[in-house]
């Protein structure tokens, strides 16, 4: 699965199993969130104050390790 700024963090944590921890580690709680349901990874990114570098840097984690 390609990861994109516009997937969803609830299919993110579904496909990737690494997913849960590398978010935790950028600051997303992301697990059991409700909104997790309907927010993009950018979304949710920009709700916690990141920065487009900083969510960049995130997708490419979240892509090696998928």
């Amino acid at each position: 699965m390609n990861i994109t700024k516009k997937t969803k963090l609830s299919r993110i944590l579904e496909e990737n199993s690494k997913a849960a921890e590398i978010l935790f580690e950028a600051g997303l709680s992301c697990i059991g969130c409700p909104m997790a349901q309907a927010e993009t990874l950018e979304q949710g990114c920009l709700a916690h104050g990141m920065s487009k570098k900083e969510i960049s840097e995130l997708l490419k984690k979240l892509n090696e390790k998928s």
